[in-house]
């Protein structure tokens, strides 16, 4: 049974799907009330993210290895196991990322610095520069240039950091074509075939 929308705001989230030896973490703003009430990351129809990976050559081993021409929400608990792990900057749910409140992005940023550190993925991959660059401000408080779309020139320990652009159907910026081209820059960068 699905719990009401005022019982989930409280303390709803998902579930880190994390391990260590990841290829790559893909890290959103934040989870989406819809995606916790079905429990899977990016879940909302409307969300590029899973149309995106699937066409991408980023999950090409992964669809093979899983027998499926596409991916979608549910086989995000599939996927650690196949080099690819979810979390989030803040791990509250929003209706929407604009709800989260002054400061909060900022706040998380050490427990996901943490997280990072601890597993050392080879790639972090930012879901947005609106959830990376309180992250990087709070991490690297001596940058001296603005966060990107793209990879980015610090890391955390071995990790390489790597911006996208949001998948969210609210971000009128971005198409699905362009998504999946930022998945194959990620799959050139770790030379996934």
């Amino acid at each position: 049974m699905v719990a009401p929308r005022d019982d989930l705001a409280r303390d709803a989230t998902l579930p880190d799907l994390l391990r260590p030896g990841l290829a790559i973490v893909f890290v959103g703003i934040n989870p989406s009330l819809y995606s916790v009430e079905r429990g899977h990351y990016f879940a909302r129809p409307t969300n590029r993210f899973w149309p995106a990976f699937s066409r991408s050559r980023l999950s090409a081993a992964a669809r093979r290895a899983l027998g499926a021409a596409t991916l979608g929400p549910a086989n995000d608990i599939d996927l650690p196991a196949h080099g690819f792990g979810f979390t989030d900057v803040v791990k509250r749910a929003t209706v929407k990322a604009s709800e989260l409140r002054p400061g909060e992005l900022e706040a998380a940023a050490p427990e996901l610095l943490g997280k990072l550190a601890r597993l050392t993925p080879r790639i972090a991959c930012f879901h947005g520069v609106t959830g990376f660059r309180p992250f990087h401000l709070v991490v690297f408080p001596r940058a001296r240039h603005k966060p990107t779309l793209g990879l980015q020139t610090e890391r955390i320990g071995e990790t390489q950091l790597f911006v996208v652009p949001s998948p969210s159907g609210a971000n009128a910026h971005a198409s699905l074509a362009g998504q999946v081209a930022w998945y194959d820059r990620l799959a050139e960068l770790l030379e996934f075939r």
